[in-house]
């Protein structure tokens, strides 16, 4: 059982994200952050900034993004809420959306190679400057009280992205060398990215790589991916938190190996048996289920809430982006939930 003590000041969002973030000491309660995106429409709404806007307008982005504390009270902002900022900068043609349907790419580009193309000025591209544009705003209104949160795209995610996913998953049998030489390529981009976050003013940086529990093996994150990410953490050179999607509990041992600050995780991995398997060597943030964000009410929610900090969870989070769908009463039933301290 986690217990968390009262301290004589009380910590400021920052401080107690960043403290439970490293394992070290506790406030009176865990704390709640979004390594992810938590914009709903109805959260949109309430503030009068819409997607696709908020995607290519870094004011927008940063303002809604800041709704996230402001109206939910979570620990921290994190302003990138598509998974194809980096993918438009590489020349991927993408759909941005509307307000009910999130952003995604038409046509996969890169095929071979020689067909990836790292632009010189990748940071000026607007996908990109508008997250650091929005980071920067975000850490002179906010960085000395809340945790500011970056975003990058691994590369095995951008592979996804440029050549296709099941033409992707195919070359790792087929054609496994092919898969290093892209991902040896595309590591660039997210350490690029990545520091230019923490330049920018993001205290975490989130690594999204989806070599998701359903499509890829323990044996083949280990053979394709656990070297790629120790490097891009060591190269970041700040904190990391690993988002993978899917029920990952068979590799939590290579995420921690890997140097992972933390790995954000689903529902489908029993947090008891997470807090077990990782044994402090990183932390974890999650694992709130997005079925019962979306279909469930404020008590299903309590229920989540208090088994994953009488587990051990660092910090309470969706265990994803959120859908569009989800009320605003229940990505704020988290928040409620978790101020309940723990004896």
């Amino acid at each position: 059982m986690t217990v968390f003590t009262e301290n004589r000041t009380p910590m400021s969002p920052k401080r107690r994200f960043l403290s439970s973030l490293f394992g070290g000491r506790r406030g009176h309660r865990v704390p709640v952050g979004n390594p992810t995106s938590i914009v709903c429409v109805e959260l949109m709404m309430k503030v009068g900034i819409h997607f696709p806007e908020a995607h290519l307008d870094s004011r927008s982005m940063a303002e809604l993004a800041a709704a996230g504390h402001e109206i939910l009270d979570y620990d921290t902002i994190m302003p990138e809420f598509s998974v194809q900022q980096e993918a438009a900068a590489l020349g991927c043609e993408v759909d941005w959306g509307t307000e009910d349907r999130m952003p995604d790419i038409k046509v996969h580009p890169a095929k071979e190679l020689k067909d990836i193309v790292i632009p010189e000025n990748i940071l000026e591209k607007p996908s990109l400057k508008v997250v650091l544009d929005a980071i920067s705003y975000l850490r002179k209104n906010y960085g000395d009280h809340v945790a500011i949160l970056g975003k990058v795209m691994g590369p095995w995610t951008l592979s996804y992205h440029l050549a296709g996913t099941e033409e992707f998953l195919t070359w790792t049998i087929l054609n496994p060398g092919k898969v290093r030489r892209f991902l040896e390529v595309l590591k660039r981009v997210p350490i690029i990215f990545g520091k230019a976050q923490i330049q920018a003013g993001a205290d975490v940086i989130t690594l999204a790589d989806h070599a998701t529990g359903d499509l890829v093996s323990p044996e083949m994150y280990r053979e394709f991916l656990l070297p790629v990410h120790k490097e891009i953490i060591q190269k970041i050179g700040s904190p990391v938190i690993l988002h993978v999607c899917g029920n990952c509990a068979d590799r939590l041992d290579y995420f921690a190996e890997a140097g992972f600050d933390a790995y954000h995780f689903e529902w489908q991995i029993d947090a008891k048996k997470a807090v077990k398997a990782v044994s402090g060597r990183m932390s974890l943030v999650g694992n709130i289920s997005n079925i019962v964000l979306y279909q469930g009410k404020p008590e299903d929610i309590y229920k989540q809430v208090r088994y994953s900090i009488e587990a051990g969870v660092n910090i309470i989070a969706p265990e994803c982006a959120v859908p569009l769908p989800t009320r605003l009463q229940n990505l704020k039933a988290i928040v409620e939930a978790a101020k309940e301290p723990v004896s």
